[in-house]
């Protein structure tokens, strides 16, 4: 990326001199001895510098005007405004409209090249990220989910639609393996937040006692271990996109001084002494049905109705079986150019397996089941061997009795384990939670616990 460089300065001499000066430097760049001069090269895109640096008045008026129809214009680069007096009025706009610095002159040659220096590498910095949220929001365009069911259709559609919305938060539900992860991104990337921070936390993965110190930060001192100041995701995420995954498993506690943060627009880091103010769009996820959650008392009614001001359910997979059609060979063209496989023919028989599959982990056991057989192919005829749909499909206690059986590929998440588990120790022990602890070697509390969180205590005995 060359190191690109407009002078705006009306002193013939000075223009000049600082011409040769950074031509000298290695700077590619051009002067312009007047605003209009410097406007045809900026708003035409003749000459697309990293770094502005211009005299603020000129013959034809002051330079923080044309900074401003830069910012206004969305124009990369960085600005150093040079002025012969100081004034405060000006200095607070330059900086206001995003100048990098604001000198007064004579300024020493040393000092010029040090900040100019400093304002190549922040906008350098400003073009990287520009191209990896352009490459991004390319990569996630509402097309990505892909399917010409009609179910898939409408996602689709309200994906579309809902990137257009400047909406404050939005709800998320579906099974787990659906895309919910995926839809958070396309909604972020094609949204008008796309070049923001877009901030992604699985609720579930906090340990409980780690939870208010990872959303809110915390100051030296907040607690045990706590060394120096944490930004917290929700100020990380300030002017882009928080998404909250697994929603569900955030602590009561926890969802309370959510809800004051989202309704507050600020956050108090632990320990800290003053808000900070946030602005950020919220996207919550969940595949547990939250509305059931509220009316058992196990999610706040409040917090849901905050995050589902709309809300986006994703069909499951075993609902849009003819989208395998264009979701297999999606998936065997990622893992041909990531693994250097030449995989094209899938055969008859690998469609009847994949078409009469249930697909309990949805579009994530899909993409793990092609993942492998692509890796393993040894030609370029998809291996129906290497589907292992049969065994994937359900769980199966093992013979005897003794224990339960668990896919390894993707088809289930960890949580999802879990609840399987808790459920084939209730049945053994005829819904006794005493008898299903002991054959966990657990306690019957911690059982208990996981009894309620996965919505089993209608299953068991009253008495």
């Amino acid at each position: 990326m060359p190191q690109t460089l407009l002078i705006i300065e009306d002193e013939a001499l000075l223009g000049q001199e600082l011409l040769r000066h950074f031509r000298r430097e290695g700077w590619e760049a051009q002067l312009a001895a007047r605003l209009d001069d410097a406007r045809g090269l900026l708003l035409t895109r003749d000459f697309e510098p990293l770094v502005v640096l211009s005299d603020m008045n000129l013959p034809d008026g002051n330079a923080l005007d044309l900074l401003e129809e830069a910012r206004a214009a969305r124009l990369p680069g960085e600005w150093v405004i040079l002025t012969g007096y100081g004034g405060v009025p000006d200095s607070v706009r330059a900086l206001k409209l995003g100048a990098y610095d604001f000198l007064e002159k004579p300024v020493p040659p040393e000092r010029l090249d040090m900040v100019l220096a400093g304002a190549l590498r922040a906008a350098r910095a400003q073009a990287r990220l520009a191209d990896q949220t352009a490459v991004e929001t390319r990569r996630y365009s509402a097309e990505r989910f892909i399917g010409d069911s009609a179910s898939a259709r409408e996602a689709r559609e309200m994906l579309a639609r809902l990137a257009q919305v400047p909406f404050s938060s939005l709800l998320i539900g579906g099974e787990t393996g659906t895309g919910k992860g995926l839809a958070a991104r396309i909604l972020h990337y094609a949204g008008p937040r796309g070049g923001a921070p877009l901030v992604e936390i699985n609720c579930a993965a906090l340990p409980r006692e780690l939870v208010e110190g990872e959303l809110f930060g915390s100051e030296a001192g907040a607690y045990t271990g706590a060394k120096g100041r944490r930004r917290g995701l929700l100020e990380q995420a300030s002017g882009g996109t928080l998404f909250l995954d697994e929603i569900g498993d955030l602590p009561p506690e926890s969802q309370v001084k959510l809800l004051k943060a989202i309704e507050d627009k600020r956050v108090r880091r632990l320990g800290g002494d003053r808000e900070i103010a946030v602005d950020m769009r919220i996207i919550a996820a969940s595949n547990r049905d939250l509305a059931s959650e509220v009316r058992e008392g196990r999610f706040r009614a409040d917090l849901y109705h905050r995050l589902s001001v709309f809300r986006l359910d994703l069909p499951a997979l075993r609902g849009r079986r003819e989208d395998l059609r264009q979701l297999v060979p999606h998936f065997v063209a990622e893992y041909n150019a990531k693994a250097g496989k030449k995989v094209k023919a899938i055969p008859d028989e690998a469609w009847r397996r994949l078409e009469a599959h249930d697909w309990p982990g949805n579009v994530r056991e899909l993409r793990n089941v092609v993942e492998r057989c692509v890796l393993f192919a040894e030609d370029a005829v998809f291996p129906s061997r290497w589907l292992q749909l049969q065994a994937a499909s359900a769980l199966a206690a093992t013979p005897g009795g003794e224990g339960v059986w668990l896919p390894l590929d993707g088809s289930l998440s960890l949580e999802d384990m879990e609840k399987t588990i808790v459920e084939t120790a209730l049945a053994r022990a005829d819904g006794n939670v005493t008898g299903a602890a002991r054959l966990l070697k657990s306690t019957r509390e911690t059982l208990r616990y996981r009894v309620e969180k996965f919505g089993l205590g209608k299953n068991l005995p009253t008495s």
